[in-house]
């Protein structure tokens, strides 16, 4: 049977090229996706960039560390505390000290990311002047990078600076430096002080400074902005490159499983001409998985090479499209080809065995018979897999309703969930695909003419070719659905609380770090007709079951009176009138979460506290936070001060007496609407350029794979071409009746898939209203049009442009050509 197998990838070469294409594009994307993970997982080491220089830095306590019986468990804190006032004065005696402060400045004309510095603190990068001098007034600055230069009079948010001096540009930061004296009245708080003395002195001297870090050689760069700015890269990366891995592995298994099947199904006429003539069951078998070796040998090898030569391309994008730091290469890595080429063997062999024990177990005359129309499409394992996957799909969707639907609404989810019905919708499309081609050619069969008739008919005798070409046209929409649809319709639910939650006329924000001075907070208090709620950003920390250190972003008020007047909270039990410097208000996420209970928190500044809870809100999209009172967050500045309107005020004298209290504080006044437009979650571009790897691998896979697909259909339909030209058919009819039938099945191919996405964004606007969230699905609608349109063309071309040259030989000819 070797010989008659290395025979049949000769004459049938169209076929099996269409899975050696299918089967090298999938390898080479997950070679490709495989080294971008691997090379994900580990960072250059960065060194120190603001205090390269300096011999020591040491910083205020900065991280929470609670002990717990497996261990310490550690967070960043909200509100980092200053270098106590006697540690500082020890530290003075062992030489200089100069304390260190960072704050947002936002010049016109000016980079976006400009931060400020006390001119001190310049040495210990090191940066030296090349133009200029160093400042010595309150409006005199020093700038980096040469945007301004000396002599130049900058407006800033802070007020007007002449430039008198430049540095050079370091690389990692584009700075603003002041005197000393104008850097502290800007932002009064220091965390971390620049000291010139021995290391050793100065550990000495803070070892009984509770929290205290001194900072010696590379770890310097712990004072640096942003630190874990390159684990942070990693972990993201690794997200991104995991689902996309994830989501290449489960297209690439689908389709090239689907075209393999395909391929051997077709051949149900030459494995009844090889039974008639006594092959055994088994010849039949060995077979079709040696050429099922033979085609998963190269076209695996071609995908490596393939994937070796895409992962470069692939690194360059993420780096030019922000998505990876600019030091991410794809590195010498060698599991990943091993891991592709296994994969995609293993993926031939597994597409082929079912087909083939049952072309084995047929009878010769019964598959001459079968050979020409779909009479059993549906067998006993593909009724067992899709009806185990469907049932499996639903009672895990209602076990995460009832008792944690707060997990549907995770992007983990939301993205592994559509695979697992799609895979169930698949394997049971025979079932449906007669019945919704005749739904959809229904009004085209009516129509004067046999062509409607003729696409009714053959799209529904032809049950496995019909699901076979749809499966790709339903895993690009279903995808496409349900993960565009699933952000788009999470951030309509997170805009919609917004809009419930906000009540107040106004919301004056702060633009500066430092937040809104007291004096600042009193003008606004004293705006006629405004009733004001300033609230300032601040955290709070748990233990979850004694060993989980969660923390809860927190709005810290200051008049918890004001507070119903500007916010409608979303409560579940208790009054939020009840908030006081004892008490908090907590959602239903807590641990423990009745009203009245005592809980232990950790304040933002790491200060241990048992409050008694006042109220509990509900869980929501999971960004309904915590409320604290102002004294239980020490160090947090009021950033956000929302204003509703006393009774008769006008508007409009609000909004200019709000506009004039801030002054030169800096500070921007939104109205409701504003302020809930301004608010509403969109898809930031990172998040954005990450779906569009995601989906973009699948699409391009899908799209070249429905192309592949059609091409096998549609080659293996000359003779039935050929016959319609025989009774009378011009070459036009018979490629129009292509077309036609190709737009059916990606009619039926689109229509699954708009099913599957609408399960899963259905279950999802379940999980929405049991978190008291009402709001309506959203799905893309222009982007699965494109999709759908571009499977259409796709399809259309790919099959006409095949059936195009083979009807250019003689109809007689066509027809009694042999398989």
């Amino acid at each position: 049977m070797l010989s008659v197998a290395l025979r049949t990838l000769r004459t049938r070469w169209v076929t099996f090229l269409g899975s050696f294409v299918a089967l090298s594009l999938g390898v080479a994307l997950l070679a490709v996706t495989g080294l971008a993970l691997a090379s994900s997982l580990d960072a250059p080491e960065r060194p120190p960039e603001r205090f390269a220089a300096a011999p020591v830095v040491v910083r205020g306590q900065d991280t929470l560390r609670v002990p717990t019986p497996i261990g310490d468990r550690t967070h960043d804190l909200a509100q980092p505390r200053a270098v106590p006032a006697e540690t500082v004065s020890a530290l003075e005696e062992l030489g200089r000290v100069v304390e260190d402060r960072s704050f947002a400045v936002r010049a016109e004309d000016g980079p976006g990311d400009l931060v400020g510095h006390p001119w001190s603190t310049a040495a210990f990068a090191p940066y030296e002047l090349d133009a200029g001098r160093a400042p010595r007034a309150a409006d005199e600055v020093v700038v980096t990078g040469g945007w301004a230069g000396p002599g130049e009079r900058i407006r800033t948010d802070l007020g007007t600076v002449r430039v008198v001096g430049t540095v050079p540009d370091r690389g990692f930061e584009n700075a603003v430096f002041y005197t000393d004296a104008q850097a502290a009245r800007l932002s009064p708080v220091s965390l971390q002080l620049a000291v010139d003395a021995d290391a050793s002195a100065v550990r000495d001297a803070v070892h009984d400074s509770a929290g205290v870090r001194v900072l010696t050689g590379n770890d310097r760069r712990y004072a640096d902005a942003d630190p874990e700015r390159d684990s942070e890269a990693l972990t993201a990366m690794n997200a991104m490159f995991g689902t996309a891995g994830g989501v290449t592995a489960f297209v690439s298994v689908f389709v090239v499983a689907s075209t393999f099947a395909f391929a051997v199904a077709q051949r149900r006429r030459e494995f009844g001409l090889l039974r008639t003539a006594g092959a055994t069951p088994g010849q039949i078998r060995r077979m079709v998985l040696a050429e099922a070796v033979g085609v998963g040998v190269l076209a695996s090898a071609a995908g490596c090479v393939l994937g070796s030569y895409g992962a470069p391309h692939l690194a360059a994008w993420v780096v030019d499209g922000g998505l990876a730091p600019a030091w991410f290469t794809i590195g010498a890595y060698t599991w990943p080809y091993h891991m592709a080429f296994w994969t995609g063997l293993l993926v031939a062999l597994c597409g082929v065995v079912a087909a083939s024990r049952r072309a084995g177990r047929t009878g010769p005359t019964q598959a001459l018979r079968e050979a020409s129309v779909d009479t059993r499409a549906m067998t006993r394992g593909r009724w067992l897999f899709g009806a185990g996957l469907l049932l499996t799909a639903l009672v895990t969707l209602g076990v995460a309703l009832s008792g944690d639907p707060g997990d549907l609404l995770h992007r983990k989810t939301y993205v592994s969930r559509p695979m697992l019905l799609i895979t169930a919708v698949a394997l049971l499309a025979p079932v449906v695909v007669r019945p919704l081609a005749r739904l959809l050619a229904w009004l085209p069969a009516q129509l004067p003419g046999a062509a409607g008739m003729l696409v009714r008919e053959n799209a529904a005798a032809g049950v496995r070719r019909t699901a076979a070409v749809a499966a790709p046209v339903l895993v690009t929409v279903a995808l496409a659905g349900s993960l565009l649809g699933a952000t788009a319709t999470l951030n309509e639910a997170k805009a919609t609380e917004t809009r419930e939650q906000t009540s107040a006329a106004f919301v004056v924000t702060a633009t500066a770090d430092t937040g809104f001075d007291p004096k600042t907070v009193d003008r606004l208090r004293a705006v006629p007709g405004a009733t004001v709620s300033p609230t300032a950003s601040s955290a709070v920390y748990a233990l979850e079951e004694g060993v989980a250190l969660i923390k809860s972003d927190a709005r810290a008020v200051a008049d918890p009176e004001s507070l119903a007047a500007t916010t409608r909270l979303p409560l579940a039990a208790g009054n939020a009138a009840g908030l006081d410097d004892g008490s908090i208000i907590v959602n239903e996420e807590w641990e423990r979460h009745s009203v009245g209970r005592s809980v232990q928190v950790w304040l933002g500044d790491g200060t241990r506290k048992t409050l008694r809870i006042a109220a509990v809100m509900t869980t929501g999209t999971g960004d309904n936070g915590v409320y604290v009172t102002s004294a239980n967050a020490p160090g947090a500045a009021v950033d956000r001060v929302d204003v509703a309107l006393a009774d008769g005020a006008d508007a409009g004298a609000v909004a200019t007496g709000l506009r004039e209290a801030l002054g030169t504080a800096g500070g921007h006044v939104s109205s409701r609407a504003e302020w809930i437009a301004a608010t509403c979650p969109e898809t930031d571009d990172t998040t954005r350029l990450g779906f569009l790897l995601v989906l973009g691998i699948a699409l391009l896979y899908t799209g070249i794979s429905l192309v592949n697909t059609m091409v096998m259909a549609t080659s293996d339909r000359v003779r039935d071409l050929a016959v319609l030209r025989l009774a009378g058919a011009t070459k036009w009819q018979v490629l129009r009746l292509v077309g036609a039938e190709s737009l059916m099945v990606v009619a039926v191919g689109a229509l699954l898939g708009l099913i599957v996405a609408g399960l899963n964004l259905a279950g999802m606007w379940g999980a929405l209203g049991l978190l008291s969230v009402h709001t309506s699905v959203e799905l893309p609608w222009a982007t699965l049009g494109g999709v759908v349109g571009a499977c259409a063309v796709l399809a259309v071309a790919a099959s006409v442009g095949t059936a195009g040259p083979a009807l250019r030989r003689r109809a007689v000819e066509l027809a009694g050509m042999r398989e």
